[in-house]
Protein backbone atom coordinates (compact mmCIF):
# COMPACT_ATOMS: atom_id res chain seq x y z
CA UNK A 1 0.00 0.00 0.00
CA UNK A 2 1.42 3.48 -0.81
CA UNK A 3 2.47 5.62 1.65
CA UNK A 4 2.55 9.45 2.01
CA UNK A 5 5.03 11.77 4.20
CA UNK A 6 2.65 14.32 5.25
CA UNK A 7 3.23 17.82 6.88
CA UNK A 8 0.15 20.48 8.13
CA UNK A 9 2.42 23.89 7.70
CA UNK A 10 1.06 26.73 10.23
CA UNK A 11 1.81 30.05 11.41
CA UNK A 12 2.51 28.69 14.56
CA UNK A 13 3.01 24.57 14.41
CA UNK A 14 4.14 21.76 11.72
CA UNK A 15 2.74 18.46 12.04
CA UNK A 16 4.31 15.75 10.23
CA UNK A 17 3.30 12.19 10.08
CA UNK A 18 3.11 9.37 7.41
CA UNK A 19 -0.79 8.12 6.10
CA UNK A 20 -1.60 5.48 4.09
CA UNK A 21 -4.10 5.45 1.01
CA UNK A 22 -6.80 4.79 3.08
CA UNK A 23 -6.06 8.37 4.99
CA UNK A 24 -4.96 5.85 7.98
CA UNK A 25 -2.58 8.06 10.33
CA UNK A 26 0.39 5.01 10.30
CA UNK A 27 2.18 7.44 13.28
CA UNK A 28 1.53 9.76 15.63
CA UNK A 29 1.56 12.96 14.66
CA UNK A 30 5.00 15.01 15.26
CA UNK A 31 4.59 18.66 16.63
CA UNK A 32 7.37 21.26 15.94
CA UNK A 33 6.95 25.21 16.64
CA UNK A 34 6.79 27.15 13.25
CA UNK A 35 10.37 28.66 12.89
CA UNK A 36 10.44 32.41 11.92
CA UNK A 37 12.73 32.18 9.07
CA UNK A 38 12.59 30.11 5.78
CA UNK A 39 15.43 28.31 6.85
CA UNK A 40 14.28 27.32 9.90
CA UNK A 41 10.81 25.55 8.36
CA UNK A 42 13.15 24.36 5.38
CA UNK A 43 15.43 22.28 8.03
CA UNK A 44 12.04 20.88 9.58
CA UNK A 45 10.91 19.43 6.52
CA UNK A 46 14.09 18.17 5.58
CA UNK A 47 14.73 15.95 8.51
CA UNK A 48 11.52 14.66 8.24
CA UNK A 49 12.17 13.84 4.97
CA UNK A 50 15.34 12.12 5.09
CA UNK A 51 13.94 10.13 8.36
CA UNK A 52 11.12 8.89 5.96
CA UNK A 53 12.05 9.16 2.58
CA UNK A 54 13.27 5.61 1.47
CA UNK A 55 9.94 4.42 2.91
CA UNK A 56 7.53 6.59 1.71
CA UNK A 57 6.14 7.12 -2.56
CA UNK A 58 5.26 10.90 -1.90
CA UNK A 59 5.76 13.58 0.09
CA UNK A 60 2.67 15.82 0.87
CA UNK A 61 2.19 19.23 2.06
CA UNK A 62 -0.50 20.87 3.43
CA UNK A 63 -0.24 24.87 3.62
CA UNK A 64 -1.54 28.00 4.74
CA UNK A 65 -1.58 30.17 1.37
CA UNK A 66 -2.78 29.85 -2.02
CA UNK A 67 -1.60 27.01 -4.08
CA UNK A 68 -1.27 27.11 -7.55
CA UNK A 69 -2.90 24.64 -9.91
CA UNK A 70 0.00 22.66 -10.38
CA UNK A 71 0.20 21.54 -6.53
CA UNK A 72 4.02 22.37 -6.60
CA UNK A 73 4.26 25.81 -4.99
CA UNK A 74 3.42 28.40 -2.58
CA UNK A 75 1.70 31.63 -5.27
CA UNK A 76 0.69 33.55 -1.85
CA UNK A 77 1.18 33.58 1.67
CA UNK A 78 -0.28 34.70 4.76
CA UNK A 79 0.19 36.79 7.31
CA UNK A 80 0.77 34.27 9.43
CA UNK A 81 3.33 33.28 7.97
CA UNK A 82 7.24 34.34 7.56
CA UNK A 83 8.20 36.63 4.97
CA UNK A 84 9.35 35.17 1.95
CA UNK A 85 7.49 32.18 2.61
CA UNK A 86 6.02 31.73 -1.33
CA UNK A 87 9.61 31.67 -2.59
CA UNK A 88 10.80 28.31 -0.79
CA UNK A 89 11.82 25.65 -3.56
CA UNK A 90 9.82 22.77 -2.15
CA UNK A 91 10.27 20.49 -4.89
CA UNK A 92 13.85 20.04 -4.28
CA UNK A 93 13.89 18.85 -0.85
CA UNK A 94 13.23 15.39 -1.83
CA UNK A 95 14.00 13.02 -4.40
CA UNK A 96 10.15 11.66 -4.15
CA UNK A 97 7.46 13.81 -5.64
CA UNK A 98 6.29 16.42 -3.37
CA UNK A 99 2.48 17.51 -3.65
CA UNK A 100 1.20 21.00 -2.04
CA UNK A 101 -2.44 21.89 -1.40
CA UNK A 102 -3.72 25.04 0.58
CA UNK A 103 -4.52 23.75 3.69
CA UNK A 104 -8.24 23.88 4.22
CA UNK A 105 -8.63 22.56 0.25
CA UNK A 106 -7.28 19.52 2.01
CA UNK A 107 -9.24 19.49 5.11
CA UNK A 108 -12.27 19.61 2.26
CA UNK A 109 -11.23 16.85 0.31
CA UNK A 110 -10.59 14.84 3.83
CA UNK A 111 -14.16 15.47 4.55
CA UNK A 112 -14.94 14.78 1.34
CA UNK A 113 -13.56 11.24 0.99
CA UNK A 114 -13.90 9.69 4.43
CA UNK A 115 -15.34 12.82 6.77
CA UNK A 116 -19.12 14.50 6.89
CA UNK A 117 -19.76 15.10 3.48
CA UNK A 118 -18.49 11.44 1.88
CA UNK A 119 -20.76 10.99 -0.90
CA UNK A 120 -21.55 14.55 -1.94
CA UNK A 121 -21.27 15.89 -5.57
CA UNK A 122 -21.11 19.64 -4.45
CA UNK A 123 -19.74 20.58 -0.46
CA UNK A 124 -18.44 23.98 0.89
CA UNK A 125 -16.45 23.31 4.15
CA UNK A 126 -15.52 26.46 6.38
CA UNK A 127 -13.28 26.32 9.06
CA UNK A 128 -14.35 28.33 12.10
CA UNK A 129 -10.70 29.18 13.78
CA UNK A 130 -8.82 32.57 14.65
CA UNK A 131 -9.75 33.20 11.29
CA UNK A 132 -12.05 31.20 8.08
CA UNK A 133 -10.68 28.99 6.10
CA UNK A 134 -12.87 27.87 3.04
CA UNK A 135 -12.83 24.44 0.10
CA UNK A 136 -15.37 23.60 -2.08
CA UNK A 137 -15.69 20.46 -3.58
CA UNK A 138 -17.33 20.13 -7.20
CA UNK A 139 -17.70 16.96 -9.01
CA UNK A 140 -14.96 15.45 -7.62
CA UNK A 141 -12.68 18.20 -8.05
CA UNK A 142 -11.84 20.76 -5.85
CA UNK A 143 -12.57 24.35 -7.10
CA UNK A 144 -9.09 26.02 -7.66
CA UNK A 145 -10.07 29.24 -9.98
CA UNK A 146 -7.91 30.05 -12.35
CA UNK A 147 -4.49 30.97 -10.42
CA UNK A 148 -5.48 28.14 -7.41
CA UNK A 149 -6.42 30.83 -4.68
CA UNK A 150 -10.52 30.42 -5.07
CA UNK A 151 -12.30 29.67 -1.61
CA UNK A 152 -11.00 32.50 0.05
CA UNK A 153 -13.85 33.54 2.53
CA UNK A 154 -13.11 37.22 2.31
CA UNK A 155 -16.13 38.42 0.58
CA UNK A 156 -18.07 41.49 1.85
CA UNK A 157 -20.17 41.58 4.44
CA UNK A 158 -21.34 44.84 5.06
CA UNK A 159 -20.53 48.43 3.50
CA UNK A 160 -19.62 50.66 6.07
CA UNK A 161 -15.87 49.81 6.92
CA UNK A 162 -16.76 48.40 10.59
CA UNK A 163 -14.04 46.57 10.86
CA UNK A 164 -10.56 45.71 9.36
CA UNK A 165 -10.09 42.09 8.47
CA UNK A 166 -6.50 40.44 8.71
CA UNK A 167 -6.12 40.34 4.93
CA UNK A 168 -6.27 44.37 4.88
CA UNK A 169 -9.50 44.95 3.87
CA UNK A 170 -12.72 45.58 5.31
CA UNK A 171 -15.65 44.05 6.75
CA UNK A 172 -14.82 40.21 5.31
CA UNK A 173 -16.65 37.39 6.39
CA UNK A 174 -14.00 36.72 8.22
CA UNK A 175 -13.97 39.75 10.47
CA UNK A 176 -17.35 38.38 11.36
CA UNK A 177 -17.52 34.76 11.81
CA UNK A 178 -13.95 33.68 13.17
CA UNK A 179 -13.16 33.52 16.99
CA UNK A 180 -11.43 36.56 16.56
CA UNK A 181 -15.01 38.04 15.47
CA UNK A 182 -16.95 36.23 18.63
CA UNK A 183 -14.33 38.44 20.28
CA UNK A 184 -14.83 41.67 18.55
CA UNK A 185 -18.65 41.31 18.55
CA UNK A 186 -18.44 41.40 21.84
CA UNK A 187 -16.38 44.22 22.31
CA UNK A 188 -19.58 46.38 20.10
CA UNK A 189 -21.70 44.89 22.24
CA UNK A 190 -21.01 44.90 25.45
CA UNK A 191 -18.78 48.29 25.02
CA UNK A 192 -15.90 46.17 26.80
CA UNK A 193 -12.09 45.70 25.32
CA UNK A 194 -11.41 43.21 27.98
CA UNK A 195 -13.79 40.92 27.06
CA UNK A 196 -12.80 37.71 25.53
CA UNK A 197 -14.43 34.70 23.33
CA UNK A 198 -13.74 32.58 26.82
CA UNK A 199 -16.01 35.00 28.90
CA UNK A 200 -18.76 34.83 26.00
CA UNK A 201 -18.37 30.89 26.08
CA UNK A 202 -18.54 30.71 29.62
CA UNK A 203 -21.33 33.63 29.93
CA UNK A 204 -23.61 31.02 27.76
CA UNK A 205 -23.25 28.61 30.14
CA UNK A 206 -24.10 30.36 33.46
CA UNK A 207 -27.35 31.93 31.27
CA UNK A 208 -25.96 35.37 30.97
CA UNK A 209 -28.57 36.82 28.79
CA UNK A 210 -25.95 39.53 27.67
CA UNK A 211 -23.52 36.86 26.30
CA UNK A 212 -26.36 35.61 24.87
CA UNK A 213 -27.38 38.02 22.27
CA UNK A 214 -23.63 38.24 21.40
CA UNK A 215 -23.52 34.95 20.62
CA UNK A 216 -26.78 34.77 18.56
CA UNK A 217 -24.91 38.03 17.11
CA UNK A 218 -22.02 35.94 16.02
CA UNK A 219 -23.99 33.00 14.88
CA UNK A 220 -26.47 34.58 12.59
CA UNK A 221 -23.21 36.20 10.83
CA UNK A 222 -21.82 33.23 10.02
CA UNK A 223 -25.66 31.97 8.91
CA UNK A 224 -25.99 35.34 6.77
CA UNK A 225 -22.69 33.82 5.15
CA UNK A 226 -23.76 30.68 4.53
CA UNK A 227 -26.79 31.71 2.71
CA UNK A 228 -24.31 33.41 0.54
CA UNK A 229 -22.80 30.71 -0.29
CA UNK A 230 -25.67 28.05 -0.64
CA UNK A 231 -27.30 30.54 -2.97
CA UNK A 232 -24.08 30.33 -5.22
CA UNK A 233 -22.98 26.55 -5.22
CA UNK A 234 -26.30 24.98 -4.53
CA UNK A 235 -24.39 22.89 -2.15
CA UNK A 236 -25.49 19.21 -0.66
CA UNK A 237 -23.88 20.08 2.38
CA UNK A 238 -21.58 22.77 4.38
CA UNK A 239 -19.15 21.48 6.34
CA UNK A 240 -18.54 23.43 9.79
CA UNK A 241 -14.47 22.26 10.81
CA UNK A 242 -12.33 24.08 13.52
CA UNK A 243 -12.03 25.21 17.20
CA UNK A 244 -15.05 27.19 16.75
CA UNK A 245 -17.27 24.85 14.77
CA UNK A 246 -17.83 23.29 18.52
CA UNK A 247 -20.25 26.16 19.77
CA UNK A 248 -22.81 26.32 16.96
CA UNK A 249 -25.59 23.93 16.73
CA UNK A 250 -25.89 23.01 12.83
CA UNK A 251 -29.68 22.30 12.96
CA UNK A 252 -30.64 25.96 14.07
CA UNK A 253 -28.48 27.38 11.01
CA UNK A 254 -29.43 24.58 8.88
CA UNK A 255 -33.26 25.30 9.71
CA UNK A 256 -32.31 29.14 9.21
CA UNK A 257 -30.23 28.70 6.26
CA UNK A 258 -32.95 26.96 4.48
CA UNK A 259 -36.19 29.27 5.24
CA UNK A 260 -33.36 31.90 3.37
CA UNK A 261 -32.30 30.72 0.53
CA UNK A 262 -33.26 30.94 -3.34
CA UNK A 263 -31.61 27.41 -3.93
CA UNK A 264 -32.59 23.68 -3.00
CA UNK A 265 -32.78 22.86 0.86
CA UNK A 266 -28.76 22.27 1.54
CA UNK A 267 -27.52 20.51 5.37
CA UNK A 268 -25.37 21.83 7.62
CA UNK A 269 -22.69 19.73 9.21
CA UNK A 270 -19.88 18.81 11.55
CA UNK A 271 -16.88 17.85 10.31
CA UNK A 272 -15.79 14.41 11.11
CA UNK A 273 -12.30 13.99 9.79
CA UNK A 274 -10.43 14.94 13.15
CA UNK A 275 -8.06 17.39 14.00
CA UNK A 276 -5.68 16.52 11.11
CA UNK A 277 -8.06 16.56 8.25
CA UNK A 278 -5.02 18.84 6.49
CA UNK A 279 -2.51 16.13 6.18
CA UNK A 280 -5.31 13.52 5.55
CA UNK A 281 -6.84 15.64 2.94
CA UNK A 282 -3.80 16.18 1.37
CA UNK A 283 -2.19 12.66 1.71
CA UNK A 284 -5.12 11.36 0.17
CA UNK A 285 -4.54 13.82 -3.01
CA UNK A 286 -1.13 12.97 -3.59
CA UNK A 287 -1.26 9.59 -3.44
CA UNK A 288 -4.70 9.29 -5.48
CA UNK A 289 -2.47 11.39 -8.28
CA UNK A 290 0.10 8.58 -8.11
CA UNK A 291 -1.84 7.08 -9.97
CA UNK A 292 -1.92 9.12 -13.12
Amino acid sequence: MHKALAFDIGGTKIYSTIIDERGKLLEEPIKFATPKDIDGIKEILKGQIKKYEDEIDVVAIATAGAVNNENTAVIGSTGNLVEGYYTIDFQELSKKPVFLENDANAAAWAEYKIGASKGSKVSVMLTLGTGVGGGIIINDKILKGKSGAAGEMHFKMYPDHRRKCSCGSWDCYEAYASGTALKLTAEEMLNDKNVTTYDVIDGIKTGDARMQAVFDKWVNDITIGIMGLANIFDPDCVVLSGSMAQFVNPETIEDAVNADIVTTPTSIRIATAGNFSGMIGVALLALGGLDG
